[in-house]
Order: C-alpha cells, then structure tokens, then sequence
C-alpha cells in the first residue's frame, strides 16, 4: 500500500493506513510525489503482491501518467504474459467538489479510457463503491479506481458489513423506462435521477443506466436499452469533446442506427477548465439533462 504523506489524508478515507506510512519512512520519502507512488505499487505488485496507491487528488494523478499508461498498462503485453501488475489498483478522488476550481475538480477518466491495459471504474454511492473497490483489488490487471469527491462528504446508505463484489464489466440499470435512455455514472447518476424525476411529471419515462466501469464499458446493456427506447442521452462532468460520451454515442449509433428515434445527445462539462466563480453554470446540472430530455422527445425521426 502507499499513500500520499504526512498531513495529505485530506478525505481522511485511508483509516489505519496513514500509521503504517509513517512508521516505514513512507510519509517523507513519497509525499506528494506522484510519480514516485505510482512507481512504488507498479514495483510491489510486479512481484505479486497486492498494491493500493492513492493520488489524494485526481488533478495531480498527471505526473504519474508516464508510469501509469507506459508501464502499468502495458507491463504485461511487453513481457508475454509473462509479468503483470495485476495486483495494482490506484485510488483517486475525482470530479466536482463544490469549491474546488480548477486544481481540484478534474475528470480525468477519458485519459486513462485510452490506455489498453487498464481498466477504469467509478462508482455512484457508498454500496457500489465498497463492491466495485474490492471487486477492482482483486481484479487480474491494473485498475484505475476514480472516488468521485462528493461521495465523502454527503453519501450515506446502509452499506453491508460482509464481503461482497460487484461485476466490474457490467453495467447497471438503475431506472427502468419506455422513452429515453439516461446514461452515466459517478455522482452524474444522482443528476440523471433528478431529471428523470421532473420528466416523469411530464409523462416521460426515463431509463437510467450506471456505465460503473469506464473501460472496458458493458455496450451490450447499453445496446440493449437504446433498442427498447430510441433516444439517449449521455452525461458526465468531464468537457465534452473526446469525452467518454463521444465514444459511447458513436458505438451505439453504430449498433443501433435504425432503431433511433432522434440523434443521440450529449449533456456534458463545457470545454474549459473548470471555473470556481462558475461552477454551477458549468456542471450538467438536472435542469440542463432535463431541457435536452424535452427536447429529444419532441424528435421523430
């Protein structure tokens, strides 16, 4: 396990791990050197053990892309299957925070989604956190484990005290409907729901799908639902362009050309960096997911 030093366990998610740093020089030696914490659990687990390595924040996970995308990535393509750091997992808080601007709110998600090799996940709330981290530990290949940063702060559900995993590769439906297919994940999905939720006043029933895991993402659960519905919509916090939902909209119109009622649209971060005086104006917020939601319906193709 390595961690982020002394005096950087800002989310305080990392109970009884910060001892174990400190008491090993840890603290010091990789305190906000993230290069060096990547570096450290590509090594541990390059010789089979199991390694958690936390970026305190998303924002600064870039200076560990070399390491990350070059080594962790493609350790066991170059090798021939030989060597792998399968045992590697790297957590990271990411996404909107409420005052962050722009040092502390990236979404880096789509960077990593271009590495064959790793495998990125996020999860919504606490439930499928707790799964999906245990499920991504214990998982064969290196996996990039984005928290998004609201979680810690006003999440709360009654989480299982007993070990259990959720299927890394599978999508969830979370809301079932007849119109339109809401797709997303992280914190997004609690947006999607309230959209949903002020559509459904309108008569229009919304099917919300949770992607979980970003790379490799379920397209047959979303294949599936946009069939049903012919109409979707994609969001996530991250800019729009070269974004996450750039790739889905573009598999799914392959799949699913003449079962589309409307085009396929994108509700999604603007292409800035993230502001801090406008926060609200740039996030896809409800209201924004909610026009493009009576908008598309309005659409027959």
């Amino acid at each position: 396990v390595c961690q982020i030093g002394r005096y950087f366990f800002f989310f305080q998610a990392e109970d009884g791990i910060r001892d174990f740093c400190l008491s090993r020089g840890l603290g010091d030696v990789y305190k906000r050197q993230e290069q060096g914490i990547a570096a450290f659990g590509i090594g541990i687990a390059s010789v089979g053990a199991t390694a958690i390595a936390e970026i305190q924040f998303a924002d600064y996970i870039y200076p560990a892309f070399d390491q990350l995308v070059n080594e962790a990535a493609k350790y066991r393509y170059r090798s021939g299957n030989q060597f792998s750091v399968g045992g590697l997992t790297v957590r990271a808080p990411y996404g909107a925070v409420g005052h962050g601007g722009h040092y502390h709110s990236q979404s880096p998600e789509a960077f990593f989604s271009h590495a064959p090799g790793l495998k990125v996940v996020i999860p919504r709330d606490c439930i499928q956190a707790k799964g999906l981290l245990l499920a991504s530990i214990r998982d064969k290949n290196p996996v990039i484990f984005l928290e998004p940063k609201a979680l810690y702060r006003n999440a709360e559900d009654e989480v299982p005290t007993e070990d259990y995993e959720l299927a890394l590769h599978k999508a969830e439906v979370v809301q079932e409907g007849k119109d339109i297919t809401l797709i997303g994940y992280g914190t997004q999905i609690r947006v999607l729901k309230e959209a949903a939720k002020e559509a459904e006043q309108d008569g229009i029933k919304c099917e919300i799908i949770d992607l979980q895991t970003i790379y490799p993402y379920d397209i047959e659960t979303l294949v599936e639902s946009v069939k049903k519905t012919g109409r979707c919509i994609v969001s996530h916090e991250a800019p729009v362009t070269m974004g996450v939902g750039a790739e889905i909209s573009a598999a799914l119109q392959e799949k699913c050309f003449l079962y589309l009622e409307a085009p396929i649209t994108r509700v999604c971060g603007y292409d800035t960096p993230f502001p801090l005086a406008h926060e609200l104006v740039y996030l896809p917020d409800k209201w924004k997911v909610y026009d493009a939601i009576q908008k598309l319906s309005l659409i027959h193709i």
